[in-house]
């Protein structure tokens, strides 16, 4: 269900989207509801009054979970899920079941793990009655006088902090290969873009990889790279990452920053858009908001604007009126708009040669 607060709308792209996560999480949607309030109620968001009316609605339409698109404070959370009688989850819970499902690789799985909990840690503060019972005595694991609700944080500290251990560990793996890669430089490319904009179809047409390329979102995680075979004599690698999305949660964020690091270091950001989304321009900005958070705004980027054949656009190249490339239009899956596409990577992959051969210059100049 989608909430608009204050003056707002209930946002119907919003509500879609929650509903194609919802399905990405293996859920099956029954009912979509849209409410509209001025505030947030401190018990139960919605208000009283409009919780009981869709607490009817749940029970007769037998609906197992309820689903919020905000984010929904332990109290809230616990009271809507005692009053309706099912499992209720917000917008960050139903992204991070869906990150733990879709995790394939070691690192993958380590990044989720401790983002979801990072996530439950917040939820220990006074979520649970049953965390606040007492544990004491000689012999009892957690010494006299501390709470299970004091042992569980305790815990979860000390497998927060083995985590951040073992993902840092990978991340310095992760440099000394990259020092072995940068003896011998390639040009580097990192496809980003909204969940479900085609990114992997893009990369197999490209380079011919046969990733997988579904249509749901978060279909893939795990960083994927390869070189670009079209491009004789030339060493070119691509990279396909996590799609991001509007509210992505902080933890997942911070979780990934490891792999995202790989995007900050790229030479040229593929910005890949969906060109039918209605909400288009939105999902635009929530991924230059994520670029900015992980300090990837200052690489040099070329937006894509992917599934032409949905949208009914032509293919070709579209420039500012004072002559620099705005954009590309393309079709991954039909292939319309390719060649132009690489032509424009042929040309950031030149400007990139030509600055790197100005900098040895320099360095074997001597000064006078």
């Amino acid at each position: 269900m989608s909430v608009a607060l204050g003056r707002e709308r209930p946002d119907s792209a919003a509500l879609e989207e929650l509903s194609a996560l919802a399905v990405s999480a293996g859920y099956e949607i029954t009912e979509r509801i849209q409410v509209r309030r001025e505030r947030a109620d401190a018990g139960l968001f919605v208000g009283s009054g409009k919780a009981e009316e869709i607490g009817a609605r749940i029970a007769e339409s037998q609906a197992a979970v309820a689903i919020f698109d905000q984010e929904l404070s332990p109290i809230q959370q616990r009271n809507l899920s005692r009053l309706w009688n099912c499992p209720v989850l917000d917008r960050t819970e139903l992204i991070l079941d869906i990150f733990a499902r879709r995790a394939r690789s070691h690192e993958g799985k380590l990044q989720v793990e401790l983002a979801r909990l990072e996530h439950l840690s917040a939820r220990l503060v006074r979520g649970w009655t049953h965390l606040e019972r007492q544990r004491g005595g000689i012999g009892v694991r957690g010494g006299p006088g501390e709470t299970q609700l004091e042992l569980d944080r305790r815990m979860l500290g000390v497998r927060v902090r083995r985590l951040r251990e073992q993902l840092e560990q990978l991340r310095r793996q992760r440099r000394t290969r990259k020092r072995a890669r940068d003896r011998r430089p390639a040009f580097a490319i990192s496809l980003v873009g909204y969940t479900n904009a085609g990114k992997s179809t893009l990369f197999n047409a490209l380079t011919g990889a046969g990733t997988l390329a579904a249509d749901q979102l978060f279909a893939t995680l795990d960083t994927l790279t390869r070189r670009l075979q079209w491009i004789p004599a030339a060493d070119l690698v691509i990279s396909d990452t996590v799609g991001f999305v509007r509210k992505l949660p902080h933890q997942l964020v911070e979780a990934f920053t490891a792999t995202l690091e790989e995007t900050a270091d790229a030479d040229l950001l593929l910005h890949v858009v969906d060109s039918s989304a209605p909400d288009r321009d939105e999902q635009i900005e929530a991924v230059d908001r994520v670029l900015r958070e992980i300090g990837a705004d200052s690489v040099p980027q070329l937006r894509v604007y992917n599934k032409i054949d949905a949208s009914g656009r032509e293919p070709g190249v579209a420039s500012h009126p004072c002559g620099s490339i705005s954009g590309v239009s393309v079709s991954a899956l039909t292939g319309a708009g390719l060649p132009g596409l690489r032509q424009l990577i042929l040309s950031h992959h030149q400007t990139w040669l030509d600055q790197a051969a100005g900098r040895r210059l320099a360095a074997e100049t001597p000064f006078h």
